[in-house]
């Protein structure tokens, strides 16, 4: 099976180690992105996937695309356009001091793309599984655009569509909100990934979940993936992620 995910990669700059910003005057230079992440993932398993993004002509646009091939990444359906690529700094936490990534990705070339800048028959020739996030479509207005002619498109072409909701709540700043285009969007989705908290924000379906009691009411999941899959009967499934913290207390001696 061929998969092709669809999405925004950046350049990533990480403070050395545990270091916080400039504490010395290197950053690790490497490239991430949620689908392109998806993309190198099912790599790994053994997986045909490809990568489509746009990009900017320039020599580190061209080392990402060399990044991604050493994972065995087809990138040939990558698209040059105006514009530069996005940037994220990342400064990795230690202790109770949290991780602190500051994003800059104004006029990315994918942020730039608009529909019709990516002809959709080269780039699901022999594709079966099309890959989004919610990401993408809260980037900008025109990516919101390109986003939804992309699960149009696919659908067009009997590809099986897949979406992570991954809600953002920083990156809707154009003017709609999440749930006025997510719920255009899902409606050619076949199948969905999401939380409880994605799923109130991009498709404004609520349930009784109560994520800080500390327990696990698997009952409340199954009744918001039901109402998630009530109102789109073109969805035939949806996983729902949760994650766990675990934290070590420690008991100092007393004297």
């Amino acid at each position: 099976m061929k998969f092709l995910t669809f999405g925004e990669i950046m350049l990533r700059l990480k403070a050395p180690g545990q270091e916080c910003f400039f504490q010395s005057p290197m950053l690790e230079a490497t490239f991430g992105g949620g689908e392109a992440n998806v993309a190198v993932s099912l790599a790994n398993y053994g997986e045909d996937a490809a990568f489509l993004t746009v990009l900017p002509d320039n020599a580190i646009a061209d080392a990402c695309k060399a990044e991604l091939r050493r994972f065995d990444v087809d990138t040939k359906r990558i698209v040059t356009g105006e514009g530069r690529m996005g940037i994220y700094y990342l400064e990795g936490g230690a202790n109770q001091r949290p991780s602190k990534v500051v994003y800059d990705r104004a006029w990315s070339a994918i942020a730039l793309a608009k529909p019709g800048d990516i002809d959709w028959d080269k780039a699901f020739e022999g594709v079966e599984w099309f890959h989004i996030t919610g990401i993408t479509p809260a980037i900008s207005e025109s990516a919101m655009e390109l986003s939804v002619e992309s699960v149009k498109e696919a659908k067009k072409r009997g590809i099986t569509v897949s979406c992570d909701l991954n809600y953002r709540n920083n990156l809707w700043k154009y003017g709609e909100s999440a749930a006025d285009v997510m719920r255009t969007l899902v409606q050619f989705v076949d199948v969905a990934i999401a939380n409880e908290e994605d799923i109130q924000k991009s498709l404004a379906i609520h349930a009784d979940v109560d994520i800080a009691s500390g327990t696990l009411d698997s009952e409340s999941y199954r009744a918001l993936s039901s109402a998630v899959l009530d109102a789109y009967p073109n969805m035939k499934l949806i996983a729902i992620t949760l994650r766990a913290v675990s934290y070590t207390h420690l008991t100092l001696p007393t004297t």
